[in-house]
Formats: C-alpha cells, sequence, structure tokens
C-alpha cells in the first residue's frame, strides 16, 4: 500500500484499557499514542481498579517495541510486527506541544489535549486520513463537533455489529416441523432416535443447537453436521417439558431447553442468557444440587462473580473469602431459598445442603492460577467480563468439570462494555460450533407478573 492509501490512527487511553494488545490490531496502518494517554495509562496502572492490570500490559507492550529506539525515531515511527508479520508503525506524538484550539470541558483537559493533537495530525498528514479511535461515545461526539472528519470505534474484537444478531441457540420452525420436513432418514441410538436431513432445511445451523416449531409437538438439538446433511436427535417437546431437577419443572420451552443442556453430562460449558426473571440462576443451582447430590456427578459446586468497583475493598469486608463474596451472590442465596421455602426448616435446609454440596463462593479476583476438577462451576452475572477475564476462567476448568455462563446483557454495569464487546457476547460467538457447548436464550419472564410488565413495559 502506498503511503497515500494507508491510514493514520491515533488511540484513545481507554483503547488501550480494552485491549491492551490493539496496536497490532491496524495491520499495515501507521498508529500514533498521544502523549497524554500515556500519562493517564501511568495514573490508571497504579490505581485499584480492575483495568489498572491492562493498563500495565499496555505499557510493557509500547516498552518492549520503543526500549532500543531514540527520541527522534520515536516521534517518527518504529515499524512492528504482528505474528511474523509486518504491520505499520507506531509512534508517540507530543500533543502537550500544541496550541490548544478546542477548550470545551474545562474538566477534561487530558481530552481536550487529545482532540487538540487529532485536529493537528489531520492538518499535517492532509490528504491522508487521519481517524480518532475511541469507545467513549460522547469523545465521539465533542470530536466531530470539533472538526475531526475521521472518528470511530474499536471493532476488532466484536464478532457482531448489532446485539440482535446474537445467536440464540435455538431456531424455530414456522408451522410444523414434521410438515415441512416430510421424509427423513431415522435411526436409534440407545434410547436416543436420531434424524438425518439436508443443510438446506436449516438456516445457518450448528451443533448443539436446539430446533422447536410452532406446533409445539417437536424439540430436538443438533447432534452433527457433516458434509451436506445434518443429524439431530429427536428430544420431542413434551419430554423436554417433563424434565426436572431439584424438583424444578420448565414452565416454557426456553427452560427446558436450558434444562437439557444443564443436566447433559456431554455438554462442559452451558451458556444462558436472558432477561431478568427469565430463570438462569434457578436452573443453574438445581441441576447443580441435582447433579452433586443425587447424582454424585461432580465432587463441589463453586459459584462466582465479578465484584464490579469492589475489587480494592473486598479485604475490608468482614469474614473468610466466602463470607466476603455473600453479599455479591446474594441472588444464589435468594434460590437456595426459592427452592427449599416448602421445607419445614428452611434454614436447617440450607445449612445441611451447603455441607452436602460442598457449595464454595469464589471471587473471581482469585480464580487466576487455579486448576478446577471435578466440580460444577456457576460464573454469574458475566455480561460485566471481559472476554480475557472470561478466558481465565474457562482455562481454570479440568477433567470433569462442568462450567455455566449466566448473565443478561441489558444488564452491563461497566463503563468500559457494551452489549457488543461483551465477554458474554464474545463466548456466544466464539463456542457457537464447539461440540461441548450449548447455549440458550431463556425468552419470557417467569418470575412474577409484575416483573414481566417491568421487563416489557419499562
Amino acid at each position: 500500500m502506498d503511503d497515500a492509501g494507508r491510514k493514520v490512527f491515533v488511540l484513545d487511553t481507554n483503547i488501550l484499557l480494552h485491549e491492551p494488545l490493539a496496536i497490532y490490531s491496524f495491520k499495515e496502518h501507521d498508529v500514533i499514542i498521544p502523549m497524554t494517554v500515556l500519562e493517564e495509562l501511568d495514573r490508571i496502572k497504579d490505581s485499584k481498579r480492575d483495568v489498572s492490570r491492562d493498563a500495565r500490559v499496555a505499557i510493557r507492550a509500547l516498552e518492549d517495541i520503543f526500549h532500543d529506539a531514540t527520541p527522534e525515531q520515536i516521534a517518527g515511527g518504529i515499524p512492528i510486527t504482528a505474528a511474523g508479520e509486518a504491520c505499520g508503525s507506531i509512534s508517540i506524538f507530543a500533543d502537550y506541544e500544541i496550541t490548544e484550539t478546542v477548550h470545551a470541558f474545562a474538566d477534561k483537559a487530558g481530552d481536550n489535549r487529545i482532540l487538540n493533537g487529532v485536529l493537528y495530525l489531520q492538518a499535517y498528514y492532509s490528504p491522508r486520513e487521519v481517524v480518532l479511535i475511541t469507545k467513549d461515545i460522547n469523545m465521539r461526539l465533542r470530536a466531530k463537533g470539533a472538526g475531526v472528519y475521521h472518528v470511530d470505534d474499536y471493532r476488532s474484537d466484536q464478532l457482531i455489529d448489532d446485539i440482535r444478531m446474537l445467536t440464540k441457540g435455538y431456531y424455530q420452525f414456522p408451522g410444523s416441523f414434521w410438515e415441512r420436513v416430510g421424509v427423513c432418514h431415522s435411526e436409534k441410538q440407545g434410547r436416543a432416535t436420531l434424524h438425518t436431513l439436508p443443510v438446506e432445511l436449516f438456516e445457518a445451523p450448528y451443533i448443539n443447537q436446539y430446533l422447536i416449531d410452532e406446533g409445539s409437538d417437536f424439540a430436538g438439538r443438533i447432534q452433527s453436521l457433516e458434509g451436506d446433511s445434518l443429524t439431530f436427535k429427536d428430544i420431542g417437546h413434551e419430554r423436554m417439558m417433563h424434565r426436572q431437577a431439584w424438583g424444578i419443572h420448565p414452565k416454557n420451552i426456553y427452560q427446558g431447553m436450558a434444562l437439557d443442556a444443564l443436566m447433559d453430562p456431554d455438554i462442559d460449558l452451558v451458556i444462558l442468557t436472558g432477561p431478568a426473571g427469565c430463570g438462569k440462576t434457578i436452573l443453574a443451582m438445581a441441576a447443580a444440587l441435582e447433579q452433586v447430590i443425587e447424582k454424585s456427578m461432580y465432587d463441589k459446586i463453586i459459584v462466582t462473580r465479578n465484584t464490579p468497583e469492589i475489587a480494592e475493598s473486598i479485604g475490608f469486608l468482614p469474614g473468610t473469602e466466602e463470607e466476603k463474596m455473600m453479599p455479591w451472590l446474594a441472588a444464589v442465596t435468594d434460590t437456595m431459598e426459592a427452592l427449599h421455602k416448602h421445607d419445614v426448616c428452611t434454614d436447617g435446609s440450607m445449612k445441611y445442603i451447603f455441607e452436602k454440596a460442598n457449595i464454595q463462593f469464589k471471587s473471581i479476583n482469585f480464580m487466576r492460577g487455579r486448576s478446577i476438577q471435578n466440580a460444577f462451576v456457576l460464573l454469574d452475572e458475566c455480561q460485566n467480563l471481559t472476554a480475557s477475564q472470561i478466558k481465565t476462567i474457562i482455562t481454570r476448568c479440568g477433567e470433569g468439570t462442568k462450567l455455566v455462563c449466566s448473565g443478561n446483557l441489558a444488564q452491563i454495569d461497566s463503563s468500559y462494555l457494551s452489549p457488543v464487546t461483551s465477554g458474554l457476547t464474545y463466548i456466544v460467538e466464539r463456542f457457537k460450533h464447539f461440540e461441548g457447548s450449548a447455549n440458550v436464550y431463556l425468552n419470557g419472564v417467569v418470575r412474577s407478573r409484575l416483573a414481566e410488565f417491568a421487563e416489557e413495559n419499562l
């Protein structure tokens, strides 16, 4: 590519906090890091916020590139390589030397310096395209208002552009499935009935995708894809709705699909998404108790979740690690109470179950380096996790461990994540074709008519 076709990308601080190695994602184009970004990374790396580690990783990556370079080379640009392939260059720009033309927001001096630097570079490199890359929506609006021609979000880690395109884990056929299909090849394997059909009858099929129809008499799950044919297991709508775990029966077909995946020993990862009150946590806990206590398939239950805003303060809470985590895992204890509310002594039942099932409450901050064997792991509220944080948990799981990830993409608390960049969205798309995982979007609120009305109308 000639110089005129190469773009100049100016990175905001939040890009390096979101993806510390983002500097390698711009291929043959040139990357510029304003000095203000380095100052902000330096301030964040020593903080107790959960992004301090990402700031340190970004700083080390820049140091690896610039450690032998002269000041002139750093300002002019150092060629970089990624995966053995030559990319563009990276340089540091002294934006504090630029005469300010943007003075808006006195409390946003750093943003102002970055914007002034981009305006200067835009004129300096003309007619080359200078693009400000930032995840801050308001920064993008301010940049356009200040006269920056090209502003964009960082999308290299976005597998989808619209959250409405996210895989739901099932496909619903209009009308009756069997009337639509007609004749197919069928065979029995033990107690299971398998049917083989041409792939073109289905829309973007993948392994462990559930199949249902509007007629409410059919339910199946894809077992394998081979060339032009597809084989699925005929589960049956009635049989799926009569499954139970720890006394819990599905209230709708979506819960039936979720419970089928949770109770299948051949599925190592189950991803449950859906609105508040759709039954994600209670189904996961019921399946965990059933398989640990009744079936002895696992040795223990480990419950963990992200602790936003308190990575620094968990140590100040009283008690052991489990006791410190109790306020953040109240959803699980509420679920346990709901599962045993009809017992003669609910408190006694819960205490017995906690000991019998060896339920452990762990902080995600202390999971790194562990190896979890023979356990049922429930990762709750994982819409607030980045892809790298979820990877940390998944790679902890050893032999005989089942992991359940649940979350609601409409309730993201992290200021650094959106529904399309959440780690939950990332693993839904990444594990779509993995034979050991299943994903189900639980459509419909079953908590109460009040919760259902609120979800639909607020």
